[in-house]
């Protein structure tokens, strides 16, 4: 009969070493400190100083948003933000706190990329957040302060002196991606919750003198119909809904209120 083959059981330190694979697959999926780093993965990953990397949006919730260091990745941040019409409200505060907090790394190119994105987001308050925030040198700045104009427009819903302001300075926003696209959506809004109908040239004016093929995508896109020059938005008055209040007082909860009268 044959006997069998007992295996030698290998050392314990050689085990280790007879994975190289996967010490590769995580070197080449950090790199290493002086590799050069993509745009994309620099923008969206964070390197610690203890060497451990992690997503930008995890930084963000730790005490890691307040280190100088990692300013320069949440510019790039920004910058992508505005390329790729994307929005992250969270790390263009905390770029912002740390302008703060380090007054000699103010980028005013990034300030105003932040304060237009925000102006994006209409009618949520972002804009208000990141104003608080703002040095006074940054308020000071003449491009600051007309972005600051805009929003004050675009509040009091002059959507028609926005857009003439806007063309004044067409260098401001065309860094920013979907920046008109953004605008016509809030204003789009605002005409969904105040008109039942509308003048076709008044809308188009309202959405910043468009085209008519401009014009006909924003009716597909929030389902209005045109009809005879007017655009129907909606029935208001399926939103108004009327409330019979009934309320029942007893005497005896006026008696003391009567008592002091007297």
């Amino acid at each position: 009969s044959t006997r069998p083959v007992k295996r030698k059981r290998q050392p314990l330190a050689l085990c280790f070493t007879r994975r190289p694979v996967v010490a590769k697959l995580f070197v080449s999926y950090f790199p290493a400190k002086n590799a050069s780093i993509p745009a994309a993965s620099m923008v969206h990953y964070v390197k610690m100083e203890d060497g451990k990397v992690m997503p930008i949006q995890e930084m963000l919730k730790s005490i890691e948003r307040y280190n100088p260091e990692h300013l320069k990745v949440i510019e790039a941040y920004v910058e992508e933000q505005a390329r790729e019409n994307q929005y992250d409200l969270e790390a263009n505060l905390a770029c912002l706190k740390l302008y703060q907090f380090n007054p000699h790394l103010l980028n005013l190119d990034i300030t105003y990329i932040i304060l237009l994105k925000a102006l994006t987001n209409f009618p949520h308050t972002d804009f208000v957040l990141c104003k608080c925030l703002l040095l006074p040198a940054q308020m000071n700045d003449e491009t600051v302060k007309e972005i600051i104009y805009l929003a004050d427009i675009l509040e009091k819903c002059d959507f028609s002196l926005f857009w003439s302001r806007l063309a004044k300075h067409p260098e401001n926003y065309q860094k920013i991606s979907g920046f008109h696209d953004s605008i016509r959506k809030f204003v789009c809004h605002v005409v969904g919750i105040t008109f039942q109908t509308i003048e076709r040239g008044y809308l188009m004016q309202l959405l910043g003198n468009v085209e008519e093929k401009v014009l006909l995508s924003w009716l597909k896109r929030y389902g209005w119909k045109e009809e005879g020059g007017l655009v129907t938005i909606a029935t208001q008055e399926d939103n108004i809904k009327t409330k019979h209040i009934t309320e029942k007082i007893e005497f005896d909860n006026l008696a003391p209120l009567m008592a002091n009268c007297l």
